[in-house]
């Protein structure tokens, strides 16, 4: 990969993007903590905070997405960096208290790591927040604000575009590229249905899979048998499944003895935001040999079945996550979001709120070719 060509061909292909950062006009002064996924597509907007004079700490949401050469960028942009590919524990928790230390004044995150941590720090605040993730949003709901955060994952535009049809179209295109295989013939187990769970299903369908629907939630359910799928209880379906995706938020949705249940030769992924939706505490990760990228074989007795990514967060972990055009509507939100919070959204009450139509709107309506992305 030619990192300066493509960030060009990024930088070109999402004109919404470069519109929002050209609003938010002078930065100085202004230190702003950020713990995303650190993929080339997040650069256009924060390489323009600090080309417009902000103050950066970059970190990140999960260990197994980091790109170390955009991590490299944005430190020689002034950022302050503490973030490398596949990252301790450890150092990804000092990561998130440095962030802390180095006082921030606003914080733009996927997952709520900082602001949760600020709950435990009750001498330090900040102006406002942003977040964009299912798994933060149900934090933060649960947290006694001091300041003003804004969520815009549970925006029209961004559940409805990103959570139900990028997450879903992008996984199955990796897994297609790194097994070198399809659907057809094969079980697709899905765990979880919200609307990363439902697009997942539904392109799996498409691609050519028998898909099974494993969701707790009865309402949900209700769901995924009103939309036409065969609804099983996990324990049932997990011994069919030629392939199981994840797609839930939560935390080791998938134990060690649903592993053992597994038909021999079957795949395991994860789509959800978290790398542990996958209880690999009793494998033994070093052992797992690794046949083709990011496909991980483990043998247990005699039979053998195949971790994607060994559990990490595949469609971008293995692969290069959303389509450009789609992820232009997504980074111009967050961007919107950004010039909110540095703005008139600092001067909210605390609390959490849903970020507002006239901050997100404009954001999402149509670039046509004579249209100056400043506009």
């Amino acid at each position: 990969m030619n990192f300066t060509k493509d960030l060009d061909w990024i930088r070109r292909h999402m004109p919404r993007t470069a519109r929002m950062v050209s609003k938010l006009g002078d930065c100085h002064g202004k230190k702003v903590a950020i713990c995303t996924h650190l993929d080339i597509k997040m650069v256009p907007l924060y390489e323009g905070f600090l080309k417009q004079g902000g103050e950066l700490f970059v970190t990140t949401c999960n260990p197994t997405t980091v790109r170390d050469e955009v991590v490299s960028y944005l430190s020689s942009l002034g950022a302050r960096t503490h973030a490398w590919l596949n990252m301790s524990q450890g150092d990804w928790e000092q990561s998130l208290q440095q962030a802390l230390d180095w006082q921030p004044d606003y914080v733009c995150e996927f997952g709520a790591e900082i602001m949760s941590r600020l709950q435990q720090r009750p001498g330090q605040t900040m102006k406002a927040g942003l977040e964009g993730t299912g798994s933060g949003v149900s934090r933060l709901k649960r947290a006694d604000m001091t300041f003003p955060v804004f969520n815009w994952d549970d925006l029209d535009a961004k559940e409805g575009l990103h959570n139900r049809h990028m997450v879903g179209l992008t996984a199955w295109q990796a897994f297609f590229e790194r097994t070198r295989m399809t659907l057809h013939e094969k079980t697709v187990v899905v765990i979880g249905y919200g609307l990363v769970g439902q697009g997942v299903a539904f392109s799996a369908r498409a691609y050519g899979g028998a898909v099974t629907v494993a969701e707790r939630d009865p309402a949900r359910r209700l769901m995924a048998q009103y939309d036409g799928w065969h609804v099983s209880e996990l324990d049932d379906a997990i011994a069919q499944a030629d392939v199981v995706v994840t797609a839930t938020g939560a935390c080791n949705v998938i134990t060690a003895r649903h592993l053992r249940q597994l038909k021999n030769g079957a795949f395991v992924m994860n789509v959800g935001h978290v790398s542990d939706e996958i209880d690999t505490s009793e494998l033994d990760l070093s052992q797992g040999e690794e046949v083709l990228p990011h496909v991980y074989e483990y043998q247990q007795g005699n039979k053998h079945f195949f971790l994607l990514a060994n559990g990490a967060m595949f469609n971008l972990t293995a692969s290069f996550g959303d389509s450009l055009n789609a992820f232009d509507v997504t980074l111009a939100i967050m961007a919107s979001g950004l010039v909110h919070i540095l703005g008139d959204g600092a001067k909210a009450d605390p609390g959490f709120y849903l970020l507002p139509d006239a901050v997100w709107k404009p954001a999402v309506s149509a670039i046509t070719p004579d249209t100056p992305a400043s506009q």
